[in-house]
């Protein structure tokens, strides 16, 4: 359990920093780093409560997957929660990946504010349930 409590640390503190990372590029106008950054707030914070089940995923996917499966599907976290993180997902993939188009401000602009409420209920869930 000591590695999962200081793996648990080290992805919220990751998820922190990924946002702040996103707000700083938001400002700058880039917004396809914007909504990359933003995306991995969210997995940072799922990574994080995953960790308190001891379940980790070698893809992407597979963390979102399992979130779904043990958070969302549970009650812990919500739908809204769920859409937010896949849409982040997405858009990151279509910017990074796929490199098939511009992110826009507002897409932006919705991925961080869904990410800061994400990480906010992330660490909620971490004190409630006393991993951190």
């Amino acid at each position: 359990m000591k590695n999962n409590v200081e793996a648990i640390r080290i992805y919220i503190d990751g998820a922190r920093d990924a946002l702040e990372s996103a707000q700083y590029n938001q400002k700058g106008g880039y917004y396809g780093l914007t909504v990359n950054r933003g995306y991995y707030a969210f997995f940072y914070g799922a990574s994080a409560v995953l960790f308190t089940l001891d379940i980790t995923r070698s893809k992407h996917s597979g963390i979102l997957a399992a979130f779904r499966e043990q958070f969302v599907k549970t009650g812990f976290f919500s739908v809204q929660d769920s859409n937010a993180y896949g849409e982040a997902f997405e858009l990151r993939n279509i910017s990074d990946d796929e490199m098939l188009g511009d992110v826009g401000q507002d897409q932006a602009s919705i991925t961080i504010e869904n990410a800061k409420g994400f990480i906010d209920r992330c660490v909620l869930y971490l004190k409630q349930e006393g991993h951190i």
